[in-house]
Formats: C-alpha cells, sequence, structure tokens
C-alpha cells in the first residue's frame, strides 16, 4: 500500500545515516519495517484515512438537555458509520461515548450525561468510518451547560380575581439559582401594556387591573449566567367574568320600561291639566244661571 511503502523508504533512509555497528535503536527499526511488510498479507489490513470528514457539527441544548448533529461529508458512502469522542477541557483527555459509537448519517448524539456538570466546559469530536476507512475528526466548539444552554418556556397558567391576575408559575427545570421571571402584560381591548420583574414563586398576584377586563400575559426566566432564554405562549384571562349577553337584554329591557313610564306619566299630566281645565269650564257655564236666578 502506498502508506507502507512511504513510511518504509523514510525509515531505510534512517537506517542508513546510522554509523555502524547497529545499535538497539536500528533493529528496532528493521522490526518495524517487517510487521510494515506483514501488513500486505491477507490476513492483515492497514487503515489509511481517506474518507471524508463529517461537517456542521454543533450541539443544541434546553434545558440542560445537551443534543449533537451533524451532517457527512461529501461523497461519505452509505454504509458508513459515526463514532463520538468527548473531551473535558480540565482533564484533556478525549474518551469514547459508548452510546455513539455506531451512529448512521441523519442520527444524533445525546450528551446530557456525558456533559452532567453544568460549571464545567466540553468539547465533541465525531469521525466517520467504514471496515477500512476512517476520517478526520471534527471538533465541535466549546461548550459550557450553564451558559450556554436555552431556559425555558417556564409553565404558565392564569385566572381572574376580581380587579387582579393570580400567575401560576413552573420552572422548566430545577435550578441551583434563583432566577428572575419578567413578565409582560397586555389588556386585549386596547393593547395597554406593561413590564414585571418578579422572584420566582409558584403564585403571585398581579394587582390594579381593570375588573371584567381580558388581559394576556407571557413569560419568560432571566438569569444573570444565561440570556438564552425562550418565552411562554401567550396566556389570557378576564379578571372577574364579563356580564353575560343575557344582562345586557335585561338592562336595555329596565331602560325602555322606565323611558316608556315616564313618557306617560308626562302625558297624564299634560292631558290632565287640559281635561282639569275644560272640566271647570263646564261647571263654570251650569251653574253661573242658577246664581242669577
Amino acid at each position: 500500500m502506498l502508506c507502507s511503502l512511504t513510511l518504509t523508504s523514510l525509515i531505510c533512509l534512517y537506517l542508513r545515516a546510522i554509523p555502524r555497528p547497529w545499535s538497539t535503536m536500528k533493529l528496532w527499526m528493521m522490526l518495524l519495517i517487517l510487521l510494515l511488510h506483514l501488513g500486505n498479507a491477507p490476513w492483515m489490513t492497514v487503515v489509511c484515512v481517506s474518507l471524508p470528514a463529517p461537517s456542521k457539527v454543533s450541539i443544541s441544548s434546553l434545558n440542560m438537555e445537551h443534543t449533537l448533529s451533524f451532517l457527512p461529508g461529501p461523497g461519505t458512502p452509505p454504509d458508513a458509520r459515526f463514532t463520538v469522542q468527548v473531551l473535558r477541557l480540565r482533564k484533556s483527555q478525549w474518551r469514547l461515548l459508548a452510546a455513539c459509537t455506531q451512529l448512521t448519517a441523519g442520527q444524533k448524539c445525546n450528551l446530557t450525561r456525558a456533559f452532567k456538570d453544568r460549571y464545567e466546559q466540553y468539547q465533541a469530536r465525531i469521525q466517520a468510518f467504514t471496515l477500512s476507512q476512517t476520517s478526520n475528526w471534527t471538533v465541535s466548539e466549546k461548550f459550557l451547560p450553564l451558559t450556554d444552554t436555552v431556559l425555558g418556556p417556564p409553565d404558565v397558567s392564569l385566572s381572574g380575581c376580581g380587579d387582579c391576575l393570580l400567575l401560576r408559575l413552573g420552572a422548566p427545570i430545577a435550578m441551583e439559582f434563583s432566577p428572575t421571571y419578567r413578565v409582560h402584560v397586555q389588556r386585549t381591548r386596547d393593547g395597554v401594556q406593561f413590564n414585571l420583574s418578579l422572584p420566582y414563586k409558584e403564585e403571585t398576584v398581579i394587582t390594579y387591573l381593570q375588573p371584567g377586563v381580558e388581559y394576556c400575559v407571557t413569560v419568560s426566566i432571566w438569569s444573570v449566567f444565561n440570556k438564552n432564554t425562550v418565552s411562554s405562549a401567550p396566556h389570557c384571562a378576564f379578571t372577574s367574568p364579563p356580564p353575560s349577553r343575557i344582562s345586557y337584554v335585561v338592562m336595555l329591557g329596565l331602560l325602555a320600561a322606565v323611558c316608556a313610564l315616564g313618557l306617560l306619566l308626562i302625558l297624564l299630566h299634560f292631558y290632565g291639566l287640559q281635561g282639569f281645565k275644560v272640566l271647570r269650564k263646564c261647571l263654570s257655564t251650569t251653574l253661573a244661571p242658577e246664581e242669577h236666578l
């Protein structure tokens, strides 16, 4: 093979440069040449680097769940497999990841257990291989779980309490530090909005709101150590139950009845005065002759 012959020629040149008598080092070199030639025998296989290296190696993480993804290099044969090694930078020693030694193209590698210390910095690398070929290693960027994972979204529930909202929160993961929750509140009717920064509590009351009005709330986690956060979906609720359609109908009916009654009283008053005047005039006309007699 090309790689064996090239190395053999270099060793021969090195042996010629060593003056006689031959030293122990020279004997070891001769033994190495013999082993290289035996490598050309049918029962021996010499592996040479020739496969394309994997590309676009990246580590994604959500709430301390870490995943390695990659793409096969251009021209990688379909029967190629991929193996992953991890490195804790403080120890400077690559370690084979047993769960990711026979990956196929398109598979991902779960690094959660391998990167279990959130305060340590890690790297991962991946290599393609077949029965007779390997590729170069492709190394990921450095990864620190504490700062590089994405936090959120938190669990949120919302309910009304008169002129306030009861906000219930659930942390997406167990945290060793106390995060701050940023709450965005928006009134549905006219879009008026404001923001709150709240320490973590399972229940929080948002006060000084209008009763019977709908508000929508979105929540995100904020931490000094990590700025990678995902907000919750909007959750909407009325501060108190809004008036029903039946209530509006009843109120309109009562208003119409009051107006009709008022109009009737006005008419009765007006026509009553007119009738009293007519009656008085008739009585005056009838009584006048009798008085004259």
